[in-house]
């Protein structure tokens, strides 16, 4: 007979039991010193006020945060830390910055856990926007590949020992001293690196950027301009991906959604031509998008300046309409450019300055991009030729994310001195003698100038979990001061706070921002590094582009594979415009697969700049004919367990001119017989005119006309022939007497960033499924944003021809497609599908209108899902979180660690249930409850789902549609019978997410039922 589970009785038997002290001593042993205290000599008995200290290290241990001392034993809860409750979030302002990519944050912790990232609404840059990668950079703080101690040669060593074997050799060193870094927008930071440098007279600091903006520092005197596209009418786009990677993106996509916003009282948005090579996010979004070489880029520089100055002749039509517009809107008119060509830029700063452009800034400009090209590749040379006696990468990996790579692996070795600040022993970190590594940002004090006059505080929110230190902390030590960073950076801060110092340091430590400069005063900028008229004649004389040309770019999610490579968050996020996930790919036109007998999948062999990877083919509508492009970003060897191997490094395929770091090369390209399979979320690129029902567009002049028929409402044919309208049903209606809670998704809005994918994810303990998974159909994301790509074929041509083959062709995109963007998540249907078939009631309709999930009930049938119109349900086929099949690409989830980023407010779901979106359910009850408690209702804006939170653009708008004054409500009251439109509304299960039709500034709609017609 199986004997009976035992359970406990209480604490008097747990405590005593030997499984338990067994445990104890095994896991906390140096934190419960039983055997001193208790004069036992096999501690047999815990203690129970041991006992208590032990259950209460899980969150006592990582509470001490901002400048208290580390954690060193175990603490009670009885002893309550300051300002830390149970239950209760905190939010601590900070930043993020990793060398590109900037944001003011606000830190959520719980029980001193950091969870989740928000936008800072005090930021006037970011103003409350976050994107992909700062959200998915709270992960990074639970990431176990961080390498967790200081190391020689690899090897574990105490600090002390490499402290003072690092100044000795420091002081003995013959040559130059390096410091390589990314570009670092710190003004205290470089002030320590200038003490260093004095300590050290022969230091010197080489920046440098994996993506770089060289020429556009170079053509504007040392100077990178800051722009406001909220200023601009016109925009003109020259391969600058503005709204998903090129220098501010969450910055310019607040500013300019400001101008594309429609309503019944403004009617006007801004005219956006976009020519580019790869099929990029802002080029989905433009009005006008032409498809280039990369070799044209220059020709349309110049083409675009004659024209401007009236001497032009191109033949280019779009191009002579963009230009006309420009010279109409002259203050209006904006100009930018993605090139590292100092050619194209200066011709670039040249047109914004004819036009006098009230969206280009000189005076506030940019510090998000300072990196050298050229001082970086003489550094290269001067360490393989021993002029370099000791180098120290901080936050910098050139031996993964530079051209010369090889070079600089070779040159590390001939360096007598090399040390790493990196957070983990990368591809540049391993090869150094000794590591260092930085405290992960949420662990640091540090401070920001993104842009001249405007600054911005991190703070930590957490201890260090290892025993690592801060960077400017090491510089310091040595550097001989034995002041530490916070005393230094606060000590920095005291000629910009005016009055109390003290009052004003905590005000601006609270608000995350502050205005003033820490930065040295600006020198008089020095003259552009060529004339107009010598980058006329440059680009006049430039050679035409010849075979095959290849583009490199940078991912929304992944950007430069820095830090975001071992983040699986990250990994998983669909890229906006393919909606594949874990890895790079050969992106080429139909029109070359065609030709060349490729199917997606098929693995083919890129050479370029003597270098050859291989990687499968995606057929991309698009991208420019005779060209392909690769993702940078992928091919890591020494990121961590979810990075490394994914994909291919195609950064030694970039080319080293006169101009710097060319992103553009000419490619041989050979099939090798085999097949790699690419993880796509969604493989279904059109809608084959079934536009009414799934997404709707029109143009702003038909809007400015009659906004009332830009918004097609379809009704069902009775058999009588009349039409009536389609809200007939069998179910009985809901009364909703307290709250109706509800979305509105304003698709002008949507640029489809995919900030609020991981915003959901993040919020709601969302798994990481991984590559196979992906491949299988299997991904867990509550929310996807839907691409959509406009086609050529039409069912007109079906229905008229009888050809069914016309039918099938009208999933064929357009080669130049207009992009329409959707976010999908659950819609808390009135009239749910889901509920009706659900054996067991885990799926039922709330009395506020939500459509509920009950966990525990949910044994696995997918009824629901079957049932579901819109797909937005995910069934839990593993325990993603445990299965070591998952282990690489969960990592951080397996580990104790990585579960320290969970959020507690919602369940970790079982495997074998059904899971989706839940409208953030546990918001809506923590807004409810905090308002009861001041005995009122939920003010508008109080309860704000996460993908709503996240969105820089504000698309996505939530509340109370019972309340009469909340903006929900406002928006649909104006809407109505303009632009408010429902997803696949024929079927009357009326949804209560609204979606309003998408504007384009354009003479015709790629999607209109007129147009097609």
């Amino acid at each position: 007979m199986q004997e009976s589970p035992k359970y406990w009785k209480g604490i008097e038997e747990l405590e005593s039991s030997p499984e338990f002290v067994k445990t104890a001593l095994s896991e906390f042993g140096e934190f419960l010193p039983m055997k001193e205290a208790y004069g036992t000599s096999d501690a047999t008995v815990a203690p129970r006020r041991d006992f208590l200290k032990l259950m209460g290290f899980g969150i006592a241990a990582a509470t001490l945060a901002s400048c208290e001392a580390p954690v060193r034993k175990a603490i009670p809860y009885l002893n309550k830390p300051e300002e830390v409750d149970p239950g209760i979030a905190n939010f601590y302002a900070s930043t993020y910055f990793n060398g590109t990519d900037y944001n003011s944050v606000l830190v959520k912790t719980r029980e001193g856990r950091p969870i989740k990232l928000e936008g800072n609404p005090e930021s006037p840059i970011t103003r409350g926007g976050l994107s992909a990668r700062a959200q998915a950079s709270v992960l990074n703080l639970y990431d176990g590949g961080r390498l967790q101690h200081f190391a020689i040669k690899g090897q574990k060593a105490a600090t002390d020992k490499v402290d003072q074997e690092i100044r000795t050799k420091l002081a003995g060193v013959t040559g130059r001293i390096a410091i390589v870094s990314n570009t670092i927008i710190s003004p205290t930071t470089k002030k320590v690196i200038a003490e260093f440098a004095a300590r050290y007279p022969n230091t010197q600091h080489v920046q440098y950027d994996a993506n770089s903006s060289s020429a556009l520092l170079r053509a504007n005197g040392g100077v990178l301009p800051s722009y406001d596209f909220s200023k601009a009418n016109v925009i003109v786009s020259l391969d600058a991906d503005f709204l998903g990677t090129w220098l501010s993106p969450v910055e310019f996509a607040k500013q300019y959604v400001t101008n594309r916003k429609v309503s019944s009282t403004k009617k006007t948005m801004s005219r956006h031509f976009q020519f580019e090579t790869a099929l990029t996010l802002t080029g989905s979004n433009a009005d006008v998008r032409v498809a280039a070489k990369p070799s044209e880029m220059g020709t349309i520089a110049l083409e675009l300046y004659n024209e401007i100055a009236g001497t032009g002749s191109t033949q280019n039509a779009k191009l002579k309409k963009a230009a006309a517009e420009l010279k109409a809107a002259r203050a209006a008119g904006l100009v930018v450019s993605g090139s590292n060509n100092v050619a194209v830029q200066t011709l670039v700063a040249a047109i914004n300055q004819a036009l006098g452009s009230a969206a280009v800034d000189l005076a506030s400009p940019s510090m998000l991009r300072q990196g050298d090209d050229a001082r970086m590749v003489q550094l290269v040379n001067d360490m393989n030729s021993g002029a370099v006696g000791a180098v120290i990468f901080y936050n910098a990996n050139p031996a993964y994310d530079h051209p010369l790579a090889d070079k600089v692996k070779t040159g590390i070795a001939k360096v007598p001195l090399s040390i790493s600040l990196n957070d983990r022993l990368d591809e540049t970190g391993s090869l150094c003698y000794y590591a260092c590594p930085d405290h992960n940002y949420l662990e640091s004090w540090n401070d920001y100038e993104p842009k001249r006059g405007y600054l911005s505080l991190a703070q930590p929110v957490i201890s260090p979990l290892f025993a690592t230190r801060q960077a400017q902390d090491s510089l310091l030590t040595w550097a001989g001061n034995p002041q530490s960073y916070y005393n230094y950076l606060k000590a920095s801060w005291r000629g910009v706070l005016t009055g109390d110092f003290q009052k004003a340091w905590d005000a601006a430590v609270h608000d995350g921002v502050a205005m003033g400069t820490l930065s040295a005063a600006a020198p008089a900028p020095s003259a552009p590094a060529m004339s107009v008229q010598q980058a006329v004649s440059a680009l006049s004389a430039a050679p035409k582009g010849s075979g095959v040309e290849l583009a490199l770019y940078e991912k929304v999610g992944i950007g430069t594979g820095s830090c975001e490579a071992n983040n699986p968050w990250l990994q998983e996020l669909p890229d906006p415009v393919s909606k594949a996930t874990w890895g790079n790919y050969l992106a080429v036109p139909r029109e070359m697969a065609v030709t060349n007998k490729w199917e997606q999948g098929d693995v083919v062999k890129i050479t370029a700049n003597g270098k050859s990877i291989e990687l499968p083919v995606l057929i991309q509508p698009g991208q420019a004919k005779g060209t392909v492009s690769i993702a940078i970003g992928y091919g890591r060897e020494s990121a961590g367990k979810v990075g490394d191997k994914v994909g291919a490094n195609v950064y030694p395929m970039a080319m080293i001119t006169a101009n710097g770091i060319q992103y553009a090369n000419t490619v041989t390209l050979e099939k090798t017989g085999s097949q790699s399979p690419i993880a796509q979320t969604q493989t279904h690129h059109t809608i084959m005119d079934r536009m009414v029902q799934v997404v709707q567009e029109s143009t702003l002049a038909q809007y400015v006309k009659n906004p009332k028929e830009v918004t097609e409402y379809e009704k069902i044919a009775t058999p009588d022939g009349l039409e009536a309208p389609n809200k007939v049903s069998l179910w009985d209606d809901y009364e909703y007497k307290n709250h109706h809670w509800g979305m509105a998704i304003d698709l002008n809005s949507c640029i489809g960033c995919g900030s609020c994918v991981i915003g959901c994810q993040v919020e709601n303990n969302i798994a990481v499924v991984g590559k196979q998974e992906v491949i299988n159909r299997r991904e867990m994301h509550w929310m996807r944003i839907d691409r959509y790509y406009s086609s050529d074929h039409h069912k007109d041509e079906f229905e008229t021809k009888g050809k069914l083959d016309t039918y099938a062709a009208m999933e064929d995109p357009s080669d130049n497609p207009s992009v329409i963007f959707q976010p999908m998540m659950c819609q808390h249907c009135n009239h749910a599908p889901c509920e009706t078939v659900c054996p067991v009631l885990a799926t039922t309709h709330s009395s506020e209108g939500l459509n509920q999930m009950t966990y525990n009930r949910c044994v696995g049938t997918r009824y629901c899902a079957n049932n579901c119109p819109y797909k937005v349900r995910r069934f839990n086929w593993f325990s993603y979180t445990s299965n070591e099949k998952f282990e690489n690409v969960n990592g951080h989830m397996f580990t104790d660690l990585g579960r320290m980023v969970l959020n507690p407010d919602v369940t970790v779901r079982a495997r074998g249930v059904m899971e989706k979106c839940s409208f953030c359910v546990q918001r809506i009850q923590l807004g409810k409850l905090e308002a009861k408690k001041q005995k009122r209702r939920p003010k508008d804006g109080e309860v704000v789902t996460a993908c709503a939170q996240s969105c820089p653009t504000e698309a996505i708008v939530f509340g109370d549609m019972r309340d009469p004054e909340t903006r929900i409500s406002k928006l649909l009251r104006r809407e109505d019978g303009e632009r408010a439109f429902h997803v696949l509304d024929t079927i009357n299960v009326q949804p209560n997410v609204t979606y309003l039709t998408k504007i384009r500034n354009t003479e015709k709609s790629a999607f209109s039922v007129e147009e097609n017609a």
